[in-house]
């Protein structure tokens, strides 16, 4: 914002540069693009982003059911084991060799996770399963959407805001290059003529 209210200032020297008017016109471009697009595109992000992730809910909602498993016996969890399927712990889950019947009628027996603390045998809990009764995740919820949402709108925002200073830059950095070779020529043409009498004239 200074840069533009400098320039700006600067419109009617007769020192004014093309160069001047260009840096001023990609600093006007960017602020427009930090203060409009942004905004714009994070909010058209996460409106598209939460739709989508409503219509893969409902589809997860209509292919997952929750069915009633019974614990045949509790399974111990490795010491210093790091594989998140084997390690529920850091879940506040536990694991069990339960049984279910998956909403085919086919029964099942497997290693699950659990939100039972201590499973014991004949214990019952409900597990997640698709329509041939392996186990999946819980269903996305709407609170879930809208938090990705939200994070992929921001994200959006700051990747405009980005790619608008960025392109900034860019331009700033060839202007640079551009003025310094101008004042190059001009330097050549008048090295060697510099400091003589009536120079200019």
């Amino acid at each position: 914002m200074r840069t533009i209210r400098g320039l700006w200032r600067w419109r009617g020297n007769p020192l004014w540069r093309r160069t001047d008017r260009i840096e001023g016109w990609a600093a006007l471009a960017t602020l427009l693009c930090v203060l409009l697009g942004a905004p714009l595109v994070g909010v058209v992000s996460g409106t598209l982003c939460h739709q989508a992730l409503l219509d893969a809910a409902r589809e997860q909602r209509a292919q997952r059911k929750a069915v009633t498993a019974v614990v045949i016996r509790p399974v111990r969890p490795a010491s210093f084991d790091t594989d998140p399927e084997t390690a529920p712990v850091r879940e506040g889950l536990s694991r069990a060799v339960a049984k279910w019947t998956a909403p085919d009628g086919t029964s099942h027996t497997g290693a699950v996770k659990t939100y039972l603390r201590t499973p014991r045998t004949g214990d019952r809990f409900r597990i997640w399963t698709d329509k041939q009764g392996r186990p999946v995740t819980r269903p996305m919820n709407r609170a879930a959407a809208a938090t990705h949402s939200v994070l992929a709108g921001f994200g959006g925002a700051l990747a405009t805001a980005g790619a608008a200073e960025g392109t900034r830059q860019l331009v700033m950095w060839r202007l640079v290059r551009r003025r310094h070779a101008e004042w190059d020529r001009a330097w050549d043409k008048a090295g060697p003529d510099w400091g003589r009498t009536g120079t200019g004239s």
